[in-house]
């Protein structure tokens, strides 16, 4: 519990942060209750990896290539809601995020803004960039996905504990189910030319991002 508060803590004081970076006249009482309906969900119970510690994890990542990003607090402000819905039973989770974003923030973005959190969150569906016009943001979401990935390059034990609590979360599915979706899902990242779309990531993790994988689908094939 204590750690959760702490998490909590520091997460809704950096929410603040970005949000207040962007619109100065955002109240601390408005940005309170943001914050509070975030970490609610987050906190659901049928999440075991996608919870406040999967979006510390993704900020400890944010501070590492803050200084590559064009537009770093509407990024953050992605981050923060790219899997607010989470329910394993539906695949429809990052519209269903992005549209709650949207909802949540055009009351202290603007238009551009919010459009942009918007096409961020539903490119987390797929990982590929999609049509975004200039530069900048395209190489702002790119590092957005990639961050989001980053789990997947990590040392091994730590990816086996992610691996663990995705399958916690489906814990509704039957074993067979599970291998041959979990399977299926590794095999399509696997066939992507690069898993991480920036020099950056794709340096650091992506071999040992496509070690972890191929593991991974070496054990669900044994059991």
């Amino acid at each position: 519990m204590h750690e959760f508060s702490q998490i909590n803590t520091e997460l809704g004081n950096r929410f603040a942060q970005h949000l207040s970076a962007i619109n100065r006249d955002v109240l601390p009482t408005e940005t309170k209750t943001l914050w509070r309906d975030i970490a609610v969900r987050y906190n659901e119970t049928q999440r075991a990896y996608h919870t406040l510690r999967h979006v510390r994890q993704l900020f400890e990542q944010f501070e590492q290539i803050v200084s590559h990003l064009h537009k770093p607090h509407l990024i953050a402000l992605a981050l923060y809601y790219h899997d607010v819905i989470y329910h394993p039973i539906r695949s429809d989770n990052e519209l269903k995020s992005a549209e709650y974003a949207v909802d949540q923030l055009k009351g202290y973005l603007n238009d551009e803004q919010c459009r942009y959190i918007y096409a961020l969150i539903l490119m987390t569906a797929t990982h590929q960039l999609s049509e975004l016009t200039g530069d900048d943001k395209r190489s702002d979401a790119a590092y957005l996905l990639d961050t989001d990935l980053s789990i997947l390059g990590t040392p091994w034990p730590e990816y086996e504990r992610y691996a663990r609590a995705v399958r916690q979360e489906y814990a509704h599915i039957s074993v067979i189910d599970y291998r041959i979706g979990r399977v299926t899902v590794l095999q399509k990242l696997l066939a992507h030319p690069k898993l991480y779309l920036t020099s950056y990531y794709y340096e650091r993790l992506e071999q040992q991002a496509r070690e972890n994988m191929e593991r991974e689908i070496s054990l669900l094939c044994a059991s």
